[in-house]
């Protein structure tokens, strides 16, 4: 006879789950975040031992069949999957409303359509809408299948029947499964509906994308699990006022973690950024004080960026320390460092550092950059345009090396870059044709060669 399990609440930032309802999850400690979750009818067959025995094997017994990947026809966009898609395998794409997530998407299944047989599953916009969004990107789809619905058992159906290689779901928050009793969006239904749609994948074998809206903190709606139900999670970024766009994957089971892709956004849909370092690195012709260009690793390449620092006198009040595209919590730190080892008191003055192009700079590497960037602000000189900077500074004043020095130098030497400051440990075992370095151990010592520089 069947018997339903016990309802548990859950948390949606977390995933947590708790036996009653709380104010507080005792987990993360997130408030007002425990939603019901009904978990689904078990039999009592189901809940016993099975009569048969299941097979086990040895590791080494293990056939393994390695799946051709997909290509997308975007090599931003395969660069950030590891190589392209994977078959059976769930995709998570999220990002702010008007980021271009749908755009992209359509972009990817009318070219794939071409050659593969691909679906479009939409349950917030019409068929029409959608149709008009392609003739406006001036695609031609004419072998893409369309459909507009929102449950995942009528999705089962078509894949079932038709066996599409690839599968668009827009968006996982407006799915909703028989198997959970609840309205779509709730904890319950997006984690009930995205496990089911990845035991699809996963039987046939087909590739599904899902498309999450975020929340206004900036984080994928729904719980916390979904992002580990599926194989890649990937967010697409749009700062504010610009027009290009950065894809970055948050988690993935077949690449890189933290790969990064970029792409403009035209009246045609998005275009490939080939070239990053190009778009980060737009200075004026006469650079003025505060401005240095650091080399910055995202995922397997190098991408150049400029730092700029803005040094003022304190405007009432205390001093503020703002920090854009940089980890505020760190400019603080580097600030006391630079009054400890470097001699200079910022008390009372105002600091303001910025990465420009909107991107944000999850590594250390660009520590030292931003300190002689607030060391030319603040003594109001203007370091050479051909002066590369990377290194990561130590609490003790040392200067410590990152990873793919090399790398690094070569790619500036691309962009016509002849001299770089770098930790001592980076310094390159063969001469760099067109790169002059500067090995340094501690802060002291980099700001003695920017003075030898200047």
């Amino acid at each position: 006879m069947a018997k339903r399990s016990t309802a548990v609440f859950v948390c949606a930032d977390c995933g947590g789950e708790h036996p009653k309802w709380q104010g507080q999850c005792s987990d993360c400690g997130a408030w007002n975040t425990l939603t019901r979750f009904s978990p689904g009818v078990a039999t009592s067959r189901s809940a016993s031992y099975s009569d048969s025995v299941t097979e086990i094997q040895r590791i080494d017994e293990v056939e393994i069949e390695v799946g051709d990947r997909i290509p997308s026809g975007y090599s931003e966009l395969d660069r950030v999957l590891g190589g392209g898609l994977v078959p059976g395998s769930v995709i998570l794409i999220g990002g702010d409303p008007g980021a271009g997530k749908s755009t992209l998407l359509l972009q990817v299944v009318a070219h794939l359509s071409k050659s593969l047989q691909c679906l479009y599953v939409s349950g917030e916009e019409s068929m029409r809408q959608i149709a008009a969004r392609s003739k406006r990107l001036k695609l031609q789809p004419d072998q893409l299948n369309l459909a507009s619905m929102t449950s995942v058992e009528q999705v089962g159906d078509v894949v079932e029947r038709d066996r599409p290689a690839v599968v668009v779901i827009d968006s996982i928050q407006v799915m909703q499964t028989d198997y959970a009793e609840s309205m779509a969006g709730t904890v319950t239904q997006v984690r009930e509906s995205a496990a089911r749609l990845t035991q699809l994948a996963k039987r046939t074998n087909t590739v599904f994308i899902l498309v999450g809206h975020v929340t206004k903190e900036g984080n994928l709606a729904g719980p916390k699990v979904l992002e580990h139900i599926i194989d890649c999670m990937v967010m697409l970024d749009a700062p504010s006022g610009s027009r290009y766009r950065t894809l970055r994957s948050a988690k993935n089971r077949f690449g890189a973690v933290n790969e990064l892709g970029v792409f403009a956004m035209t009246d045609t849909g998005l275009r490939e950024v080939r070239n990053p370092s190009a778009i980060f690195l737009e200075r004026s012709a006469e650079v003025g004080p505060g401005s240095v260009v650091s080399v910055i690793w995202e995922g397997t390449r190098p991408l150049l960026v400029e730092i700029q620092a803005l040094v003022d006198d304190v405007q009432g009040g205390y001093p503020r320390r703002v920090a854009v595209g940089l980890d505020a919590q760190r400019l603080s730190m580097h600030l006391a460092i630079m009054h400890r080892h470097g001699g200079l008191s910022l008390s009372n003055d105002d600091v303001f550092v910025n990465v420009t192009g909107g991107v944000k700079v999850l590594e250390t590497a660009t520590d030292l950059a931003s300190m002689l960037a607030v060391y030319s602000s603040l003594r109001n000189i203007t370091l050479p345009s051909e002066l590369i900077v990377f290194g990561e500074l130590g609490l003790t004043g040392e200067i410590r090396p990152v990873p793919n020095g090399q790398e690094r130098l070569r790619e500036a030497v691309k962009h016509g870059f002849t001299h770089a400051i770098i930790p001592f440990a980076n310094r390159p075992s063969k001469p760099i044709e067109g790169m002059t370095t500067s090995p340094i151990k501690t802060l002291q010592a980099a700001l003695d060669a920017v003075n030898t520089a200047t």
